[in-house]
Formats: C-alpha cells, sequence, structure tokens
C-alpha cells in the first residue's frame, strides 16, 4: 500500500483497541465514542481485506491477522513520535536567529536583548543585517524587524512608539537639516545626507544639524543627554514590526521573545 493511502487514523484506533481489548475503553482513550470506533474498525478491515478482531464469550480478542500487524504498528507509532519530539526540539532551543535593518539592531535591538539575556543565560542570539525584503526560507530567520504600515503577509506585532521626533545635539548645533532614505521632506533642503537613521542621529548628536528620525530609534541617545527633541512627537503611518511566517510566528520560544521586546 502507498504512504500515502495508509489509514493511520485507523491504524491509531486498532492499537488503542487492542490494547483495552475493548471498543469502549478506547473510545474513552481516544475521547471519540465506542460507535466511532467500531466504524473505524470495520473501515479499516474493509480497506485491509481482513478481520481483525473477533467476539467470543470471554469478550474481544483479537484476530491472528490483527495480531500479526500489532508489533510493527507498535513499533511505527514510537517512531511517529520520535519525530514529533524531533521536530519539536527546536520550540525548546534557546538560540534565534534575528534579521533587522543596521540601525536597529545598534539603536535598539542591542540594547534590548542585553537586557532580556540578562535573565536567561542560556539565551543565544544570532543577527543578521536585513532591508524590507527579508527571506525568510534562505536566511532561516526566527524572526524579522521591518519599517512599514504593517506585517504585509506576515504574522506579526508593531513595537509600540510616539512615531517621529526631531532631535538636536544637546546644547544646540547646526540649523542644517540631516536627511535620510525614508525621512519626512522637510521645510529647506537637505544639507547633510546619510545612509539611515542610526547615521542621522549620530550625525545630529555631532552636531551638524537637526534629523527627523523613529522616536524608537532616538530614545536611548535622548535618554543620555547626547539630543534633545525638538517640539513634538509626530504620529507616522508607518513604524517597526515584529515579523514572521506563520509557523516561525507560533514557536513558544518566538512568541517570547516577541512579548520580552514589546515589554
Amino acid at each position: 500500500m502507498k504512504r500515502t493511502h495508509l489509514p493511520l487514523n485507523g491504524l491509531r484506533v486498532l492499537d488503542a483497541a487492542a490494547r483495552h481489548l475493548s471498543f469502549t475503553r478506547a473510545a474513552d482513550e481516544l475521547a471519540v465514542t465506542p460507535a466511532a470506533v467500531g466504524q473505524q474498525i470495520r473501515a479499516l478491515e474493509d480497506t485491509l481485506g481482513v478481520v481483525l478482531f473477533r467476539r467470543t464469550t470471554k469478550g474481544l480478542e483479537l484476530t491472528p491477522e490483527g495480531e500479526a500487524g500489532l508489533a510493527p504498528l507498535r513499533q511505527g507509532f514510537l517512531e511517529f513520535e520520535e519525530a514529533v519530539r524531533a521536530m519539536q526540539a527546536g520550540q525548546s532551543s534557546k538560540s534565534l536567529t534575528i534579521a533587522a535593518p543596521r540601525d536597529v539592531t545598534e539603536k535598539w535591538l542591542l540594547p534590548r536583548l542585553a537586557e532580556i539575556a540578562a535573565g536567561d543565560a542560556e539565551l543565544r542570539f544570532a543577527l543578521v543585517a536585513a532591508d524590507d525584503n527579508v527571506d525568510f526560507t534562505e536566511a532561516n530567520l526566527d524572526l524579522a524587524i521591518r519599517w512599514g504600515e504593517g506585517p504585509g503577509a506576515l504574522e506579526g506585532e508593531a513595537i509600540e512608539s510616539e512615531g517621529l521626533v526631531t532631535v538636536e545635539r544637546a546644547g544646540g548645533g547646526a540649523s542644517a537639516v540631516i536627511q535620510w532614505p525614508g525621512a519626512p521632506a522637510g521645510d529647506g533642503a537637505p544639507q547633510v545626507r546619510v545612509g539611515d537613521a542610526g547615521l542621522a542621529i549620530d550625525a545630529a548628536a555631532a552636531g551638524l544639524g537637526r534629523a527627523t528620525v523613529p522616536e524608537l530609534l532616538a530614545t536611548r541617545d535622548v535618554e543620555a543627554g547626547r539630543l534633545v527633541v525638538v517640539g513634538e512627537a509626530v504620529p507616522s503611518r508607518l513604524g517597526y514590526w515584529l515579523i514572521a511566517p506563520t509557523p516561525q510566528w507560533r514557536q513558544r520560544k518566538v512568541q517570547a521573545l516577541v512579548e520580552a521586546l514589546g515589554g
């Protein structure tokens, strides 16, 4: 019989009924009715073309045909269990691979991971630099951080933020506009151009001008006194998202990390 045609549900019922020699007790184990057990056994007998059980004055007993297949069947189920445990082993792993833009990693992710790791010495992180087009299949990623309006076709959770803030060096600096890809258009022509929001923050801290950047990335520099915020935060339709395909997203270790990063 082809593997794709194996009556796995019927075989599972056979194993339970053979162990208990009772359709009623097998039904209790499988959380179904005795009638459903009987139907599965009859369907399995029809598929295999053999009689598996007979009723006697002493109760239910296996036929020689049913007895002959029982040992390899149970061995097969043991190997199924081993396969499931092997696949679940990654769920208990403390190693996570995370992709994020360079500036997000430097300004926000690394400090947060350090705080999280301080509470669990077994955690291991592998960090991958990535833009918005993350390929989970090629990079073998568990989680990624992306700037955008939402998770797109993936599972995701927004990282809480006040939006965008304009920052400059504490004590004042040049009045130049520091621009980076994705920054909102300023009132004047940019006088300093850099590659990302993290570099814009560093340029502002060096006194090269003012930069409008995600509040999430500027917070630590503001708290450290390197920068001051000019004006109020401006809400943005764009933001940073923790994202992953459904299989990765459902992993316990990924959900624990998402909760910790969002906390």
